[in-house]
């Protein structure tokens, strides 16, 4: 079924699809759309299955969103190889993960439409009203506009996607879902891009992710920057890591044992996780330190959540017992929280 609606598609809107044969980037003989039919029909069967939290009119309002990017898309394919609608397809799949609405799916499958294919803000309007029409306006680069130099593109580009945001929040979470999946798939860019799409991601995406609390998006984009950037440092790092958390897992172990007991003593109801500094906060520590990856003593941490935020005070009386704090270490967060809350 889905393999039809594709087919569907691609062809059931010829202007939008002849244009977008001209616009891609990446043109392949005409078998190839043909032989990839089971990439997108693969992409998108794994995009339905997150979207069972939708009512039936919502995924056919989803469903027509896929249709309408599949022929504007069709044609262009990615420098992978694989057809370009699987890169929306995959964007709209990490906004499914965050339960974003059918608006946002639809703006997430249609992202690039208005940029890469000939596709006009009143063409989306028209099909499926200003809401939707205003999103997709908003991830839109504005690389149709003559400026001086990429630079000043690239900052009023921005510059219209924060006032979007301002409008919508959804603008700015497409936008890093679409980031996300562009970093994770940069391997198969050009490496002359590498720098400049990694930097630009830690300058801008990242410190965005951090203050709206997304700690995953965060987490995972700071790390792929890394990758790209400092390959081998990055590939060391990962290996002094993995090394070290099998030296340390009876000491971590050791500890949540200890922290369990004395909570328990306490008749103290918590929930204990642990958690794994990033290899790219790690890298900052040493670079900024100037220090080894052996002297880097936080590589590991545990979290400790509470019913009520005065808990956290009796919580930590309760830790302090166990374990003497470092006075020019500590720092209380639950008087003064980080930036991202």
């Amino acid at each position: 079924m889905v393999l039809s609606r594709y087919s569907k598609a691609v062809n059931s809107v010829p202007h939008i699809s002849n244009a977008a044969k001209h616009v891609g980037t990446h043109p392949t003989p005409a078998a190839k759309p043909a032989m990839s039919y089971p990439v997108v029909v693969s992409a998108y069967a794994a995009l339905l299955e997150k979207l069972d939290y939708l009512n039936e009119a919502d995924l056919a309002l989803v469903e027509e969103a896929f249709e309408f990017a599949a022929a504007a898309h069709a044609g262009q394919f990615r420098s992978s190889g694989d057809p370009y609608i699987t890169h929306p397809i995959a964007v709209a799949e990490i906004c499914a993960e965050w339960k974003l609405d059918a608006q946002a799916l639809m703006a997430a499958l249609m992202h690039d439409a208005m940029e890469d294919c000939d596709v006009t803000h009143s063409d989306l309007v028209a099909k499926f009203g200003d809401t939707v029409a205003d999103l997709v306006d908003g991830l839109t680069k504005l690389d149709k506009l003559q400026f001086d130099s990429r630079e000043e593109s690239q900052a009023e580009s921005f510059r219209k996607m924060l006032l979007a945001m301002a409008r919508d929040v959804r603008v700015i979470l497409v936008k890093l879902a679409d980031r996300t999946h562009n970093m994770r798939t940069m391997s198969d860019m050009p490496r002359s891009k590498w720098a400049r799409i990694s930097t630009e991601t830690l300058e801008i995406h990242v410190p965005i992710a951090n203050r709206l609390g997304i700690n995953r998006v965060f987490r995972e984009l700071q790390d792929l920057a890394l990758q790209h950037l400092h390959p081998w440092r990055y590939d060391t790092l990962i290996k002094a890591i993995a090394r070290s958390r099998n030296r340390r897992k009876d000491v971590v172990q050791k500890i949540h044992a200890e922290v369990d007991a004395a909570f328990a003593k306490a008749g103290f109801k918590i929930r204990i996780a642990g958690r794994e500094k990033t290899l790219y906060s790690i890298y900052k520590k040493m670079d900024a330190k100037h220090i080894s990856f052996a002297q880097v003593t936080d590589s590991y941490g545990v979290r400790i959540v509470t019913p009520t935020l005065i808990d956290c005070y009796t919580a930590l009386g309760v830790l302090h017992q166990i374990f003497r704090p470092v006075p020019s270490k500590f720092r209380d967060f639950i008087a003064n929280p980080k930036s991202n809350g």
